[in-house]
């Protein structure tokens, strides 16, 4: 298989869609020239700018817009550059986006990818950029959610949310776009609703988000140093969110942490936790645990952005925790 980036990966996906599909457009601020991260590079050259289209700096328009063009016929995929910036447009999205599909009986279909990107970027974007907030968007029905946290993922995971006849939200990571690994070539997708057991253990199950699945593979690395075996799920989504993989994960291992990058109330983690919780308590030697970030916003400085934002080392210490503790 050829080896990919992250970024390049998603470029790919996005490109092989395009072209077998000419009712896919994509929008948003910056769209034509790559985008803010530059995902979308070289595509207006290859599609033309009828179907990359730079939009006004009104997210709250051109997300709407975006329901409008799906109900129509097209598949439109909406570039929103970074997560926080959706709440310019939570009506079209809670309201709208996510309700059409169920209030038609299924007569209208919304094949929307709302694209962004997720989490913090290295001291590089500070409060209003360096958000997760996947977790308030799992509440909204008719909306689906997928994170991918690996190259592979990055192309199977974004090609079958663009064929999806719903709307998804599609949270990348920016951290990751360097990050390289095999990615197979030509046709390939990655079901909606399948975790990936990305390393096997036996001692204690972390469940990795997004970004935090690659910090729970060092994690697992540093701790297999000490003879402590360590299997890392990644549930790739989290609408639909796939719990029979990471219960039958718990019953080997009889522990639970889950790593998220986001802030722990409400969040994913919680869901997750209280999911396996429901219907595997007696599996569990000791309560589960949750690696979040602080209950701050992002900080712009480096220093203090790693002082929030959870990592391999708090992992790593959750871990132990748990092995010396017993309910």
């Amino acid at each position: 298989m050829p080896t990919l980036s992250y970024g390049k990966a998603l470029t790919a996906a996005l490109r092989d869609e395009m072209a077998a599909d000419e009712r896919i457009i994509i929008m948003g601020e910056d769209a034509a020239v790559g985008g803010a991260l530059g995902l979308l590079t070289g595509l207006a050259e290859e599609f033309g700018r009828e179907r990359v289209r730079d939009t006004p700096i009104s997210e709250a328009g051109f997300v709407g817009a975006a329901v409008g063009l799906a109900a129509s016929g097209w598949r439109p995929i909406v570039d929103l550059m970074f997560a926080p910036f959706l709440w310019v447009a939570m009506d079209q999205v809670c309201n709208q986006a996510a309700k059409w599909r169920y209030m038609s009986g299924g007569q209208a279909e919304l094949p929307i990818v709302y694209l962004m990107a997720n989490g913090a970027l290295g001291g590089e974007a500070a409060a209003q950029h360096a958000v997760s907030p996947y977790s308030q968007f799992m509440q909204v029905p008719g909306l689906k959610i997928v994170i991918p946290g690996s190259p592979a993922d990055a192309k199977g995971l974004t090609k079958t949310a663009i064929r999806d006849p719903n709307p998804v939200l599609l949270f990348e990571i920016p951290r990751l776009h360097g990050v390289t690994g095999e990615v197979p070539a030509g046709e390939y997708v990655v079901p909606l609703g399948q975790a990936a057991v990305v390393r096997e253990g036996t001692d204690a199950t972390v469940v990795g988000i997004g970004y935090l699945a690659h910090e729970a593979m060092q994690a697992a690395e540093t701790l297999a140093a000490d003879g402590i075996s360590v299997e890392v799920v990644d549930p790739r989504t989290l609408v639909p969110l796939d719990v029979e993989t990471i219960v039958e994960s718990v019953k080997k291992t009889n522990r639970l942490i889950v790593a998220d990058e986001a802030t722990p109330a409400a969040s994913a983690a919680s869901e997750i936790i209280t999911s396996v919780v429901e219907v595997a308590f007696e599996y569990l030697d000791t309560y589960p645990a949750r690696v979040c970030a602080l209950n701050a916003p992002t900080p712009f400085s480096p220093t203090l952005e790693q002082t929030v934002l959870p990592d391999a080392v708090r992992i790593v210490h959750a871990v132990h925790q748990q092995l010396g503790a017993a309910i």
